[in-house]
């Protein structure tokens, strides 16, 4: 990718935002696969909060972001798929692979290690689930999330094209599996080879904590395949579940301020949560 296009990669990156958002809100509703049990309005506001906080964050801290790091990679030639010698569009098409498993990976680390988990549980802790759940990240998870991708990165001297495909994928099929959406069953049994359905997903927020540790994929939905953590659907079925963590059911955990602060408290009835 030429340095250049660095210049417009927030601007690529939030137009895809925009587009994807408004596709699947509208989706959300002409088609609902449940409906809410909390609604937009008091949710809204606080995950779409998130998602400003989490944005002026990275901006401020690390304005070059990832792309930035895939450029100074590519001036110097580090990294392994450089050294390999590969052609441009086979690193780049590999990048984006190997970057879709360090997420899987990241995101499996995050629901097993106790203290990664308090800052993860807040994504899980919404009452509902749609296209903002898939925006609504812990700034600290976030901020930990992108070192781990810098080092992913230039350890394999990922090209800077794949980096800001894969940003915008990520950002995409997280709005998209997230999504409250219908889709036909046996399109959905086609479409989850591919990439993650939202269907597939939604096992992933169950209140039930063996479902909780599954269908940790993004993108991709081969490695929860390949590693064994697949299930196919909910215990209690798609209408019956219930999504988030039994000890957040309270709706003031929804305010922007209680969410931020999720990960430093204890639950409602003084037990700590890990």
């Amino acid at each position: 990718m030429p340095a250049s296009l660095f210049a417009y990669e927030w601007a690529v990156r939030l137009g895809a935002f925009a587009v994807v958002f408004v596709a699947m809100a509208w989706w959300e509703l002409r088609l609902p696969r449940r409906p809410l049990t909390v609604g937009r309005r008091p949710r809204w506001s606080s995950n779409l909060g998130i998602v400003a906080i989490d944005s002026v964050l990275v901006r401020v801290l690390f304005p070059t972001a990832a792309v930035g790091v895939a450029l100074i990679c590519e001036a110097r030639g580090w990294g392994l798929l450089p050294w390999l010698g590969m052609s441009y569009a086979l690193a780049t098409l590999l990048a984006v692979i190997v970057l879709d498993l360090a997420i899987y990976l990241q995101h499996a680390l995050f629901h097993h290690v106790p203290m990664l988990w308090r800052l993860h549980r807040m994504h899980h802790a919404d009452l509902d689930l749609d296209v903002t759940t898939g925006v609504r990240f812990h700034p600290i998870e976030i901020l930990l999330s992108l070192l781990i991708k810098f080092a992913v990165v230039a350890a394999i001297g990922a090209p800077a094209l794949a980096v800001l495909i894969f940003e915008v994928l990520l950002n995409a099929t997280s709005m998209f599996n997230h999504s409250n959406v219908r889709m036909p069953p046996a399109v959905d049994a086609v479409v989850r080879w591919l990439v993650v359905t939202p269907d597939m997903h939604r096992v992933h927020h169950s209140i039930i904590r063996a479902e909780t540790d599954s269908n940790f994929g993004f993108n991709f939905p081969w490695w929860d395949r390949l590693f064994g953590t697949y299930r196919p659907q909910p215990r209690e079925g798609h209408d019956a579940m219930t999504i988030g963590i039994d000890a957040f059911r309270d709706p003031t955990e929804l305010r922007l301020d209680r969410m931020l602060l999720q990960p430093f408290r204890n639950d409602g009835k003084g037990v700590k949560v890990g």
